[in-house]
């Protein structure tokens, strides 16, 4: 008997989405400026003295996670979801913790950083109850 394999069906969706996760991180990278210029505005809404030397990093925390997202989602199509799930939760908790920034200091900006990258670790490798 010869055993006959289909392939995945989610493989050329997994491509994509591990394309366009690059392009993202490429985005950020290269709309820096503009980045930070939405963060400013956003952080004066909750403090109008603000100024750029006190805003957090969310960027430069999202470029590495958008890249190790898309090796995930390459290698492992089938966590894809999840994937994109725990980098959006990490997303949320790196503005929120740079808006905390602005009202705490440095030390949020730190613990935000950790905690986001353990929300994202925790939520892409949790195993599903069956």
């Amino acid at each position: 008997m010869t055993a006959v394999t289909t392939p995945h069906r989610r493989a050329p969706a997994a491509r994509a989405v591990a394309v366009l996760l690059v392009a993202a991180a490429a985005g950020l990278v290269l709309a820096h400026r503009p980045y930070q210029g939405v963060e400013l505005a956003v952080a004066r809404l909750a403090s109008p003295s603000v100024h750029i030397g006190q805003l957090g990093s969310s960027a430069q925390m999202l470029v590495p996670l958008l890249l190790l997202s898309s090796v995930l989602v390459a290698l492992i199509p089938r966590i894809t979801g999840k994937t994109l799930v725990a980098l959006g939760c990490t997303t949320v908790t790196l503005v929120a913790f740079d808006q905390l920034t602005v009202l705490l200091g440095p030390s949020a900006d730190v613990g935000g950083g950790v905690a986001a990258v353990v929300l994202f670790c925790w939520l892409t490798v949790r195993r599903e109850r069956p």
